[in-house]
């Protein structure tokens, strides 16, 4: 999420969803000493192993009770994460090292000092966020290189209606819910209404693929209104995060980020109608290993890295640039070389989200849990029928699977954390409402799969897809 330079702005601090935090030294230098930068590749690489055997396992294990594989990742994450074993555990989250079972076994190997193993705690944890970051960029490169440009302008409007009843519906019952029936002052109301704004394109993008109805009728809708939503949500940010702060919105800023996202991606769109001769002309010169990759993702992170600047997310601009891509003749074989990279670095994404999950804030036991989970019922009731509705805003289209658009725009994922972050550290949330945030983002993220899953059940596969499927199994 490249939300840093607003967030910055107003509440001073700086989450793992958000983009790339540029330094004049090399992240691994930021050690106290050089024999810590050692430990601290140490730490990066167990940090991987555990990773990827989570991954797999969880998977393997989704696949076997015909479960979307993402579904496995993501829970995979939470018994690595902060909820279970304490392998994968972030600062950002509230964690220290001696809460991280990892920075233990380092510490027996290397005989480190208390202040060794929180230097290196910190720097081992930035570089799997930075890792993690990569991988949901990636992901959404290849989503775009499997969307299809023409099939997107042709439900644009559609995608549209979808995402702003899908902002604009949960945001006010949630807003006005909290506030007539729990008492909730209006500022922290405000935000936790907020909140229920989010889309996680990229677990709903991924399951899709799983399936087989990303370039269905039903999965372009779905894919546009989240990319919609994304920037409605970075807006609504922006608000409700000055509201926090000052009282007051910034009115100015609101308007750059609405001109800005316009801009960039109209922009992407009218730039793929001559960029494409061009990029295949440059891949056909290049005679070296790699000459169509590493083009292809130079294009996908310049155009992460402009969306970033102007205050956009870095994923909207890789989808775009795979959007574009998909436009070239070199589209089907960009999308085999694409599929090895981003089978090792979008786990880590997904892992890393289910591991800062943490399931203590459904224990009732704890006492201000309790009104907590009782805020959330209403939350996730509003969170999940605020986003179902909006397939029946879909018009003109007489045979598509409305349950299914709805469905498809549930999972809060990764976005919603950052909300409830950004809310905790301005001091606006009491500890029941953020835990109650918490809640209704985890719920939505991990019901998300299933229902996509029974919302599409008797549903043929889209035949583009079966082909393409078909193609990645010879790979």
């Amino acid at each position: 999420m490249a939300l840093e330079p607003i967030v910055n702005s107003i509440t001073g601090i700086s989450f793992l969803t958000s983009s790339f935090q540029f330094s004049s030294q090399p992240i691994l230098a930021t050690a106290k000493n050089p024999e810590d930068g050692a430990m601290v590749l140490a730490g990066v690489l167990l940090s991987l192993v555990i990773v990827y055997i989570a991954s797999k396992l969880g998977g393997e294990l989704s696949k076997l009770v015909d479960l979307p594989p993402v579904l496995g990742e993501l829970v995979g994450g939470v018994l690595v994460g902060v909820s279970a074993f304490h392998l994968l555990v972030f600062p950002e989250s509230g964690a220290e090292a001696s809460d991280s079972a990892l920075m233990t076994i380092l510490q027996f190997i290397g005989n480190l000092s208390p202040d060794s193993v929180t230097s290196i705690f910190e720097t081992q944890s930035e570089v799997v966020s930075v890792l993690a970051e990569l991988g949901v960029i990636i992901l959404l490169f290849e989503i775009g290189l499997e969307s299809d440009l023409r099939e997107l302008q042709k439900v644009g409007y559609q995608a549209a209606i979808v995402a702003v009843v899908g902002v604009a519906a949960p945001f006010g019952a949630g807003t006005a819910g909290l506030m007539l029936w729990f008492n909730v002052p209006v500022i922290p109301a405000i935000f936790a209404g907020a909140a229920l704004t989010a889309t996680s394109i990229g677990i709903t993008s991924k399951v899709l693929s799983e399936l087989g109805h990303l370039k269905s009728k039903e999965g372009q809708i779905i894919v546009g209104a989240a990319v919609i939503d994304d920037v409605l949500g970075i807006i609504v940010l922006a608000v409700v995060a000055s509201l926090a702060k000052t009282g007051e919105v910034n009115v100015l800023n609101v308007i750059y980020l609405i001109i800005s996202a316009t801009v960039f991606l109209l922009g992407a769109i009218l730039l793929g109608k001559f960029f494409n001769k061009t990029f295949v002309t440059i891949a056909d010169k290049l005679q070296t290993r790699g000459k169509l990759v590493i083009p292809a993702f130079t294009f996908a992170f310049l155009m992460a890295f402009l969306a970033n600047v102007i205050q956009l997310e870095a994923i909207l601009g890789a989808f775009a640039a795979g959007l574009v891509l998909d436009e070239t003749d070199k589209r089907k074989e960009l999308d085999k070389q694409v599929i090895p990279i981003a089978d090792i670095l979008v786990p880590i994404f997904f892992v890393t989200v289910g591991a800062k999950a943490d399931l203590a804030v459904l224990n009732p036991a704890v006492p201000e849990n309790r009104e907590g989970l009782i805020i959330a019922v209403f939350l996730i009731v509003v969170a999940i029928i605020g986003k179902i509705i909006t397939g029946w805003t879909v018009f003109g289209q007489p045979q598509i699977n409305r349950l299914a658009i709805g469905v498809g725009m549930i999972p809060r994922g990764e976005v919603g954390l950052v909300f409830a972050g950004i809310g905790s550290a301005s001091g606006v949330l009491s500890k029941p409402l953020e835990a109650a945030i918490i809640i209704m983002v985890i719920l939505t993220t991990f019901l998300a799969p299933p229902f996509l899953r029974f919302a599409f059940q008797g549903e043929p596969m889209d035949s583009t897809e079966l082909v393409d499927s078909e193609e990645r199994v010879e790979v």
